[in-house]
C-alpha cells in the first residue's frame, strides 16, 4: 500500500498549523506502516526459506530439520532447505543465524541446550537470550540413565547405594560441558553419590563403550539410547521426563525420587530477534498443526520424542530458566568446554 500524501505549506502557514499538519502526516503515515505490517504475513512467505542445523548430517537435529523442511515447506507453500554449519558445540551455526536478518527466511533448528549452556562455557559473539527469538519446540526427548547390564542397580536410589557400597565413584561417559554431564552431576550430588566423568568427543562412543562393558553408566536422549536398550545392550533406570514417557514404558522417572529434576533434548526452531511478530506466529501456528497430525507423532514417537506445547513466551521464559540452572552447575562444579 502507498503511504498517503499530506500537502503541507510550512513556510506560508503559522507555527501551530504546521505543528498539527505534522502531527497528522506522523499518523498517516504510522497508519500505512500498521497496514504493511498487518499485510506482511499474508505475503509471507515469498521465496525460499533456509533452516541451518548446527550439526552434522544424520544427527537428531538434521532428521527432525529434515522432516519438518519437508512439511512446513508444503504448508507455507515455498521451498525450505536444510543447511549444516557444524563447528564449535554447535555455535557456529547459531551465530549465523542470530547474525540473520530478521525477515523469517533464516531459521534455526537445534538442542536447546547449545543455547542455555554456552554462555556459561564459551565465549559468545552473539547472546542466545536477546539475539534469537524462540517459534517453537517440534519435538522432545527426555534423557536415559544407562548402565552396563552386570551392574546391580535398577534405579537410582540403587544406584547411589552400590556407589556408597563400592566406596568408588561410578564412571559416566559423556561429552565433556554437555547437558548430560551437567544433568549427571545434579542428579549424583542430590543422592549423594559421586560420578567419575569419563569425556568423550561425542555421546555415540560414550554409549558405545557402555554397552560393550567398558564403562558404568551414560546419559543420552531417549532417541540416542533406546534402540541400544531394546537390543538388550545396556539397562535403563531412570528417565528424566516430568510424567513416565511414552516411548520407554516401566523405567522410573528420576523426577519420582528427586523431585523437578527434569532435563532431555529439546529441539527448538528459532530466527534472528527482530524478526516481526506476524511473521513468528505464523510459523509457530504452522509448525503446532504440522506435529499434531497423526502421522507426524506417531514419526516422533518412533523417533523417541514427542512434540511441546509451549508457546513463543513460555520458550522465552524457560530458555532464561535453563541458562540460569547450568550456569549455576557450571560455577559450582568449574566445568569449561574443550
Amino acid at each position: 500500500m502507498t503511504a498517503p500524501i499530506l500537502h503541507c505549506l510550512p513556510h506560508n502557514l503559522p507555527s501551530r498549523h504546521a505543528i498539527a499538519c505534522l502531527a497528522a502526516a506522523a499518523l498517516l503515515a504510522g497508519t500505512a506502516l500498521s497496514l504493511r505490517a498487518e499485510e506482511a504475513p499474508a505475503a509471507y512467505p515469498s521465496k525460499m526459506i533456509r533452516i541451518t542445523v548446527p550439526n552434522p548430517a544424520g544427527g537428531t537435529s538434521d532428521v527432525l530439520a529434515r522432516l519438518l523442511a519437508k512439511e512446513l515447506g508444503e504448508a507455507l507453500k515455498q521451498p525450505i532447505i536444510v543447511d549444516n554449519k557444524a563447528g564449535a558445540n554447535g555455535q557456529i551455526g547459531a551465530s549465523f543465524v542470530a547474525k540473520s536478518a530478521p525477515d523469517g527466511y533464516n531459521l534455526l533448528l537445534l538442542d536447546m541446550s547449545v543455547l542455555t549452556i554456552g554462555p556459561s562455557v564459551m565465549q559468545l559473539n552473539y547472546q542466545p537470550l536477546k539475539d534469537l527469538a524462540p517459534i517453537a519446540i517440534p519435538a522432545y526427548s527426555p534423557h536415559l540413565l544407562v548402565v552396563r547390564n552386570d551392574l546391580p542397580a535398577k534405579n537410582i536410589d540403587e544406584l547411589a547405594a552400590y556407589a556408597k557400597k563400592t566406596g568408588k565413584p561410578v564412571s559416566f561417559g559423556t561429552p565433556l560441558a554437555a547437558i548430560s554431564q551437567l544433568a549427571g552431576i545434579q542428579l549424583a550430588q542430590a543422592k549423594g553419590f559421586d560420578f567419575n566423568i569419563i569425556g568423550y568427543k561425542g555421546g555415540a562412543q560414550a554409549l558405545a563403550d557402555l554397552a560393550g562393558g567398558q564403562i558404568d553408566s551414560a546419559m543420552a536422549s531417549v532417541v540416542a539410547t533406546n534402540t541400544l536398550v531394546q537390543g538388550g545392550k545396556v539397562k535403563a533406570i531412570a528417565v528424566t521426563s516430568a510424567k513416565p514417557f511414552a516411548a520407554t514404558p516401566g523405567v522410573p522417572t528420576v523426577a519420582s525420587q528427586i523431585p523437578h529434576f527434569v532435563t532431555g533434548s529439546w529441539q527448538g526452531l528459532l530466527a534472528p530477534a527482530g524478526t516481526p511478530p506476524a511473521v513468528l506466529d505464523k510459523l509457530q501456528a504452522a509448525v503446532q498443526r504440522i506435529v499434531a497430525r497423526l502421522d507426524i507423532a506417531k514419526r516422533l514417537a518412533e523417533l523417541g520424542s514427542e512434540p511441546s506445547d509451549m508457546n513463543r513466551q513460555q520458550i522465552a521464559e524457560w530458555m532464561h530458566t535453563e541458562t540460569t540452572r547450568w550456569s549455576k552447575v557450571v560455577k559450582d562444579n568449574g566445568i569449561k568446554a574443550n
